[in-house]
C-alpha cells in the first residue's frame, strides 16, 4: 500500500491533532529505519496505522477484546492500551495489511513485548519521540535515539514506568518483560 492510499484510509479516523502527530511519527519511524536498518516501507505503514483505532469507541473497543479472544489482561489495565492490539485487528480487517511483522509494530507500538523485532522498537520509539511530543525526558531519549537504539527505548520504557507509578496506575506486564528483556539482550 502506498503512502498516499494508508494515509487517505487512516486520515478520517483521527482527530486533526492525531493525524498530524500520525505524520511526525511516519518521518521519524522513517528516519530511525534507515539509521537502524529496518525496512523503511515497513515502517512507514506502520507508523501510518499505529493510530488507528486510537478513536474507536471503548465498548466497540471492548467487544472486538472479547469477541477476538485478545488476552483478557487488556480489559483490567487502562483502555489506553487497548487501541494498538485492536489497531492492529482492524488495519488487517479493514485496510488488508497482512505483513505479520507491520501488524505487529502496531500491535505492540503501546507497550512493548518481550522479544521486540528492529521494526517493532522502531515504531514504538518513534511514537514515543516524534517532534510533537513535549514532556520532561523526551529530549534525552531524542539524544539517545541518535546513537543507540536500544538505550533511547530502555529509558523510555524507564520513563514510562516511573510516570505511572508516581501516579500509583498499574504498569501492563508486557511493559516490565519488555524493558527487562531489553536490558538483559543489550547488556544493561
Amino acid at each position: 500500500m502506498e503512502r498516499e492510499q494508508a494515509l487517505q484510509i487512516v486520515k478520517p479516523q483521527l482527530t486533526e491533532h492525531r493525524y498530524q502527530h500520525t505524520l511526525g511519527v511516519m518521518d521519524t519511524a522513517i528516519k530511525l529505519a534507515g539509521k537502524y536498518g529496518a525496512d523503511l516501507k515497513k515502517a512507514e505503514l506502520a507508523a501510518i496505522f499505529h493510530d488507528y483505532a486510537k478513536f474507536r469507541p471503548k465498548d466497540e473497543m471492548r467487544q472486538i477484546i472479547e469477541e477476538q479472544k485478545m488476552p483478557a489482561i487488556l480489559l483490567e489495565f487502562n483502555s489506553e492500551l487497548w487501541h494498538a492490539p485492536i489497531g492492529a485487528f482492524l488495519a488487517e480487517k479493514e485496510a488488508g495489511i497482512d505483513d505479520k511483522e507491520v501488524l505487529d509494530a502496531i500491535r505492540y507500538h503501546t507497550s512493548g513485548r518481550i522479544g521486540m523485532t528492529l521494526l517493532d522498537k522502531v515504531i514504538y520509539l518513534a511514537d514515543y519521540i516524534e517532534p510533537g511530543r513535549h514532556f520532561p525526558g523526551v529530549d534525552k531519549v531524542r539524544e539517545l535515539a541518535e546513537n543507540d537504539l536500544d538505550r533511547a527505548l530502555i529509558q523510555s520504557m524507564k520513563n514510562t514506568i516511573q510516570f505511572l507509578m508516581k501516579k500509583n496506575h498499574p504498569v501492563f506486564p508486557d511493559t516490565f518483560n519488555a524493558y527487562n528483556s531489553i536490558v538483559q539482550n543489550s547488556g544493561g
